[in-house]
């Protein structure tokens, strides 16, 4: 099947725009420009529904806020026909450094709320996922602060670079599928 869900994780409103939980979002956002779209209001979430290289892409930003991720994503899932092999989630992560993006087949929510809501709405933790590193960084007890704060001036100067890799590693998640995408883009 070549039709393929990205779902780009965030959190709606001005105030989470330029926050380290909406990476996700960043990265849906120049995926946008790469595809030559723009988003247009639907069903739980903001959707571009595009071709590249002649797959068909439906790029969601939700709006459902992080914790209710899920019920945007399995609505388009089923709306469009989409399998888990062909759903690919792209989010924040605390447990990579800064910029660093990890593609993975499956795995645990790893206590981001985004994911627990995913696996609950959809079945199965069995999905591809593209995790983007917001390094942990943060005193104890201090990690809902750290997440929804703002990029510090080093890491909004390299963050463009970073954005762009992770949109190069969903793009050819569609194009060339998880193992090579897993081979090319978890060792930049």
């Amino acid at each position: 099947m070549n039709k393929f869900l990205i779902a780009c994780l965030g959190n709606i409103g001005s105030e989470y725009e330029h926050t380290r939980h909406n990476a996700g979002f960043l990265i849906a956002d120049q995926l946008a420009a790469k595809l030559n779209s723009t988003f247009t209001p639907g069903r739980y979430a903001a959707t571009i529904l595009t071709k590249f290289k002649g797959r068909s892409i439906i790029l969601l930003k939700p709006t459902t806020y992080m914790n209710l991720s899920g019920q945007a994503i399995s609505y388009w899932m089923i709306t469009e026909n989409i399998p888990t092999e062909n759903l690919l989630v792209v989010l924040d992560d605390l447990a990579f450094p800064f910029g660093q993006i990890k593609i993975q087949p499956k795995g645990s929510d790893g206590g981001h709320n985004g994911l627990k809501s995913i696996q609950e709405r959809i079945g199965t933790s069995d999905y591809p996922r593209l995790r983007f590193g917001i390094g942990g960084d943060f005193p104890k007890g201090k990690q809902v602060d750290y997440v929804l704060g703002h990029w510090t001036k080093e890491e909004s100067a390299s963050l463009p670079k970073r954005i762009e890799l992770a949109t190069e590693a969903a793009l050819s998640f569609v194009f060339n599928g998880l193992q090579p995408t897993m081979n090319i883009f978890n060792s930049k």
